[in-house]
Order: structure tokens, then sequence, then C-alpha cells
């Protein structure tokens, strides 16, 4: 009986130690509550996590559509502490291969911060439109960035 128990309570304190990770994931809205959208995004991947300015970050946009989507642009503004500070728009082809048919997609952007860049929460708005200018998608969601760790630089 108690071996049982010592096994529970080390398949518990494993459990807790593997929760950290699956809250983790990064919260997507939509800029629009009940927006009817074209591409429904299903979640955002950021590596690494918290941003670290001065390296290459990636995000990673997964997706679905049930339209083939022949190009567009991709517009992402950033916020830091809700102040508009960044704006940039990309060609959605080099974000993503292109055509995108119907179905599932992956849209990947890789940036390197400046090293001046502050540390603290954001928040990236990206807008995804057709080549003809209409809004297949806007979601938002916040990342972190932080200074880079000396002991890990060495």
């Amino acid at each position: 009986m108690a071996v049982r128990f010592v096994g529970f309570v080390s398949l518990l304190l494993f459990s807790a130690l593997l929760l950290p990770c699956s809250i983790h994931a990064t919260q997507v809205d939509y800029c629009e509550r009940g927006g009817d959208y074209d591409v429904e995004v299903k979640g955002v991947k950021i590596s690494p996590d918290p941003v670290v300015r001065g390296k290459p970050a990636t995000f990673s946009i997964s997706a679905s559509t049930g339209k083939a989507i022949s190009g567009g642009q991709v517009v992402i503004d950033v916020y830091y502490f809700g102040a508009h500070i960044h704006s940039e728009t990309h060609d959605l082809c080099e974000e993503t291969s292109c055509p995108i048919s119907a179905g599932d997609f992956v849209l990947s952007h890789t940036q390197s911060l400046p090293g001046f860049t502050p540390p603290g929460p954001y928040t990236l708005k990206m807008k995804m439109l057709s080549g003809n200018g209409l809004e297949l998608t806007c979601i938002k969601f916040g990342f972190k960035i932080k200074i880079r760790s000396p002991i890990a630089d060495s």
C-alpha cells in the first residue's frame, strides 16, 4: 500500500512539472470577436519564448482555409505597453508557399530584433490580406522580450 502511495505521489509531482509547459501556449485573439474570416488561425508558436533581443525570433502561425489563396500581403503592427511602435508589410508568398491550397498551412516569419529593443510585454497584430486587399484574417497575441542572459552566451 505504501509503495502505491509513493508511486501516486511521484506521478502527481511529475505531472506538476509538466503542467507549466502546457499552460505556456500563446493565446491568440481575433481582432473582431465573432469575425467571419476566410482563414482560421489554429495557434501561434514563438521561438524562443520569451524573445531575446539581438537574437533571431521565429513566429509560426498555423492556420487553415477553405479556399485557395494565390497571394496577398501580411501586415504586422507591434505595440509596446499598448503604444503602437512599429509596422511592416510582407508579401504573403515570402512568408509561406504560394499558392496556398484549401486546408492547413503555416505562415512563418523570422526576424532579429535590435539589441537596444526594450525588454517587456509586446502585442503583435497581424492581418492577412488577399491579392485584392480583402481581409482574410486578423489576429492579436502577446509576447515578451528579455535581455540576453550573459550566462547563456558564455
